[in-house]
């Protein structure tokens, strides 16, 4: 948990230049799940934290807490909340902040805030606060220096009056003496205006770091009503520059960006010893980026992929460093599921009689995509050569999505797309993998992570999809060869291993200086029986985007009645092949017949089932326990 003064003294120790952007709560279910998705693009320009306003009037207050929460805790972006004292009765301030702390926030710029909607004047509630300087000192009170508190500051006002001024000046050092420690700044154009601010800010004593807020500019419109609102005095030369163009937004979207750049080198290059600059992104993402390159500013990839999954920057997870391969594209899902845990990894993955997974009702399964967006992804397949061409036209890129993964694939995998779409054709439908990878560089592109100067390494990974027959004619083939695990598992819980070991096995590691051996990505069999029931839901989630006993609901949920799901990992990382061979094989290999029965010849000979799952061997059979639901079922076996 780190507080933003923190993080600007190590700039200043890095001699770097630091950026960060601000966020409101959509009104809109939709324009929520829009900016989570814009926080999380927004997030590889490497912003040091982000920040979210408060409503006036506290009609987003819920919906701020929330925010807060899903950034510090799946996005892993340390946040900064508002706070403000409009609509808000001390109690409901004690709840904000006691939210804010549970979810790992230590940082809140408080505000008194504006005037509620449809009023003029401001005016406290009962039982709340009259100043912001009031709300400081309950903060220092009741939560000592836990938080950092950012307060506003004005540039604009250094025009005003002298006495009226000097007021102002007053006003913003008690607030700073009452315990505030940091300014972020309202947006300016004029840079002029902000250094004789600056100048006097200093000159009255006050000493924390100053942090000028950047706006910019969109549309003509947009920055005339923004400005007038805010009475922010706009330069001539912007004026003369921008208003030819007022009808053509891409033009002024492109002048502005040149304008606005050129006050930032302005006020970096300044004796003000100010290294950072805050983004007042209006939820939107290109102006902030195009700013961002223009002033060649770039991501620190150090910054952004610590590990090869999200950090949660939550309490209790921030020390978090192991997690399952299997919830590899169900971050919030995994979460959601662990968030009880103690400590993580709990302390025992391997120990099959922990109920440590929360039961997937508590996050609830549902694809992200509406009915209407899923048929126009993925159409109306009524036959499994269709399933399979949708399944290889995603791992291609030429499919935006699929009901187990949201997003597209990631950039590792282009080293494996064309094997992917090759053995999904052949009938093993992916949706999780990772290809074997012998000591990249940790600042690699593809495969980077970690601290700088240091190595990673990964075993090639497979999840899958199979039909029973698929299968049959897979396991023989892969069971021959001695550096291959797997666990295949169908939504009844008949499991099927040939991994001998008790514990986890790393598939993921990485070698940095001064530091012990990081193995951040496991494959374990109670993790991959709790993560079963949740993927076999996504495709019944699937067929249900189709009426009632069409042949596309029954094609797909007959396949998730039916088929197994199957992960499989090549234990030698040095050959990125290796791991397929098997796959192309079966694809034109015959299940093998025993007994006038298609079965696995081979595939559980010496197998036990790993962590501790119960089995029992009577007249050729052996019982598996599904841990996750402790039913039983019977395979047969040679």
């Amino acid at each position: 948990m780190v507080k933003i003064t923190q993080k600007i003294a190590q700039a200043e120790k890095d001699n770097r230049v630091w950026w960060s952007f601000e966020y409101f709560p959509p009104r809109t279910a939709q324009g929520l799940q829009n900016l989570y998705d814009r926080i999380e693009r927004m997030r590889l320009l490497g912003p040091e934290f982000i920040d979210i306003t408060w409503n006036a009037g506290g009609r987003t207050s819920d919906l701020t807490s929330e925010l807060v929460k899903t950034c510090q805790g799946l996005i892993g972006l340390e946040t900064c909340m508002h706070l403000t004292c409009t609509n808000m009765p001390q109690e409901k301030v004690d709840i904000a902040l006691r939210e804010a702390k549970r979810s790992g926030c230590r940082n809140i710029l408080a505000l008194r805030g504006d005037p509620p909607a449809g009023q003029d004047e401001w005016s406290a509630v009962e039982g709340g606060f009259v100043h912001g300087i009031d709300l400081i000192r309950h903060i220092r009170a009741q939560y000592d220096d836990y938080f950092e508190i950012a307060i506003a500051g004005f540039p604009q006002h250094v025009d005003l009056p002298p006495a009226e001024f000097a007021a102002e000046m007053g006003w913003l050092k008690e607030k700073v003496d009452a315990g505030a420690t940091l300014i972020f700044t309202q947006m300016f154009y004029d840079v002029d205006i902000f250094f004789r601010w600056v100048a006097a800010v200093r000159e009255a004593g006050i000493t924390v770091p100053i942090v000028p807020g950047v706006a910019p500019i969109q549309t003509w419109n947009g920055f005339i009503r923004s400005t007038k609102l805010s009475q922010t005095t706009i330069p001539q030369r912007y004026i003369d520059a921008l208003e030819p163009h007022k009808n053509n937004d891409e033009k002024v979207r492109e002048i502005g960006i040149r304008l606005v750049a050129e006050m930032c080198r302005d006020i970096l290059a300044s004796p003000w010893n100010i290294r950072g600059l805050h983004f007042y992104t209006m939820n939107l993402e290109k102006g902030t980026k195009m700013i961002l390159e223009e002033l060649n500013l770039v991501p620190r990839v150090e910054a952004i992929k610590p590990l090869p999954w999200r950090q949660s920057l939550t309490p209790s997870r921030r020390t978090e460093t192991i997690r399952p391969i299997f919830w590899a594209n169900r971050t919030k899902s995994y979460l959601s599921r662990t968030e009880n845990w103690d400590e993580y990894p709990n302390g025992r993955f391997g120990d099959s009689r922990s109920p440590a997974y929360g039961e997937i009702d508590g996050y609830g399964i549902s694809l992200k995509h509406t009915k209407e967006q899923g048929l126009e992804l993925w159409g109306k397949p009524t036959s499994t050569s269709e399933i399979r061409s949708l399944f290889s036209r995603f791992c291609e890129g030429t499919l935006k999505a699929l009901p187990w993964s949201d997003e597209p694939t990631a950039a590792e995998t282009s080293i494996i797309t064309k094997h992917l779409a090759r053995i999904n054709e052949l009938g093993f439908l992916t949706i999780n993998s990772q290809p074997a990878v012998n000591g990249a560089p940790s600042n690699d592109r593809a495969h980077g992570w970690g601290p700088a100067n240091g190595f990673v390494y990964q075993k090639a990974y497979l999840e899958f999809f199979a039909s029973p027959e698929t299968l049959n004619k897979l396991l023989p083939i892969i069971s021959k060869d001695p550096l291959v695990t797997y666990y295949a598992i169908n939504k009844q819980g008949d499991l099927r291993t040939n991994n001998q070991s008790e514990g986890p096995n790393a598939v993921t590691w990485g070698v940095f200086p001064g530091k012990e051996i990081i193995q951040p990505t496991i494959v374990e069999a109670v993790s991959f029986m709790a993560w079963k029931d949740e993927a076999f839901e996504l495709g019944v989630q699937w067929s249900q985007i189709y009426e009632h006993d069409s042949p596309s609901a029954k094609l797909i949920k007959d396949m998730m009645d039916t088929y197994f799901l199957v992960n499989v990992v090549h234990n030698d990382f040095k050959d990125p092949d290796a791991i397929f061979q098997g796959f192309y094989e079966a694809g034109n290999a015959s299940a093998v017949n025993v007994n006038g029965h298609n079965v696995i010849a081979n595939a559980l000979v010496n197998g036990v089932i790993a962590n501790g799952i119960g089995e029992n061997l009577k007249n050729g059979v052996k019982v598996i326990n599904d841990v996750a639901h402790g039913r039983g079922r019977e395979v047969e076996v040679q």
